[in-house]
């Protein structure tokens, strides 16, 4: 393969073509427009070999300080099929680093590992023994492209993502019996509705329920403008879904859906919402909503351990693992870099000063970094 990549300055040509490829709603134009608010720039890249497209992908870049220049970042992306992976990543990699010069390139791609998805309860013994298995060929060119593993991620890689191209009684069964119920309950509960927000007065209250939710799980939200902007810019690809009691709005979920996926973003319920068991009741909704569009997966977002990924996992019968995050080096000046890793890629992607500090003395200032970060996490609630 002979391959040249070049940059798409067209929003509908650039989401055509992630959506024609199958890709993750944050390789979308919009997405890299609100990055963009947030010292980030993006640089859509399309990859050809003559005349067919083989590849591409939504790079994302972030200043650092000198003498690091950037750092390059490909969020759920490339878009490649297997047997084109490793060529097409040595391809935005070379072009990455003659156009913008990063001090290195993390790519945290939407693909399974060759073993997943995973049965339920029986999750580290499945990938012990998928570790131990001979990796695909596709696996091997991601390594023979130059990119190695990272524990230091940014998005999570073990998920739960749902086949909703079932039929509604298929997917109800992968749910636990208790979740069915509590469903079941909330779609009979008096003076209920299920449905996708236009208001701007329901909005601000989301926005309200969205904090409420961050401070009783204890976790960080953005900002009010921060959610206002994924609305404007993502445009129809942004699929906000609430429960009603009456006309007030009691539980949220917020989308990003892109032609094959929509996945989860935030996420709330109030008290009232929890009595009611509306937050079951609205996942199912969204896999429903999204389902009657023609998508094929839903992805709740990632799974750690806590009450939060407690509730996502009653919603199937099995668990689903990325690739997770791969580096590769551009510039000599990346071992010191690394030094500041896993603080100073997580402070970046979170916006914290501290960051600036690690990449001038990265021994010194790591600590710091990493107390800023460490309770700063942004997930998505039931």
């Amino acid at each position: 393969m002979s391959l040249s990549v070049s940059s798409c300055h067209d929003r509908n040509d650039w989401d055509d073509l992630v959506n024609a490829a199958g890709g993750h709603p944050l390789q979308l134009w919009g997405w890299g427009e609100l990055k963009s608010r947030y010292e980030w720039s993006a640089d859509r890249l399309v990859v050809r070999d003559g005349d067919q497209v083989v590849g591409s992908a939504q790079v994302l870049l972030r200043r650092l300080p000198a003498p690091f220049r950037s750092l390059a970042y490909i969020p759920r992306g490339p878009q490649a099929q297997p047997e084109h992976r490793g060529a097409v990543l040595t391809a935005l990699a070379d072009h990455v680093k003659r156009t913008h010069k990063p001090v290195g390139l993390t790519i945290e791609p939407d693909w399974e590992e060759p073993f997943s998805p995973l049965p339920k309860g029986e999750v580290d013994a499945a990938i012990a023994a998928g570790r131990a298995a001979p990796q695909p060929q596709w696996l091997r060119d991601v390594e023979a492209a130059g990119f190695t593993r990272s524990d230091n991620t940014g998005l999570i890689p073990t998920t739960l993502i749902v086949d909703v191209t079932h039929d509604e009684d298929t997917i109800l069964k992968e749910l636990s019996s208790s979740t069915r119920q509590n469903v079941r309950k909330s779609f009979r509960a008096d003076n209920v509705r299920f449905g996708e927000v236009t208001d701007e007065a329901d909005l601000r209250t989301i926005l309200e329920i969205n904090k409420e939710t961050g401070r009783r799980a204890d976790f960080a939200v953005h900002d009010d403008d921060y959610h206002l902007g994924i609305r404007d810019l993502m445009g129809p690809q942004s699929q906000l879904l609430a429960a009603w009691e009456g006309d007030e709005p009691v539980a949220f979920v917020w989308l990003v859906v892109s032609g094959t996926t929509a996945f989860e973003l935030y996420g709330g319920v109030s008290p009232r919402g929890m009595k009611l068991r509306l937050n079951y009741g609205l996942k199912f909704h969204a896999m429903k909503h999204v389902k009657a569009q023609g998508v094929q997966r839903y992805d709740f977002n990632g799974l750690l351990n806590d009450g939060i990924s407690d509730f996502k996992r009653q919603f199937a019968k099995h668990e689903d693992l990325l690739v997770g995050t791969w580096d590769k080096p551009l510039s000599p000046l990346y071992p010191a870099f690394a030094k500041a890793l896993p603080v100073v890629r997580s402070g970046l992607k979170r916006g914290v000063p501290a960051v600036k500090k690690a990449l001038r003395d990265p021994r010194g200032a790591a600590g710091e970094v990493r107390a800023k970060v460490s309770d700063r996490r942004t997930t998505t609630a039931g």
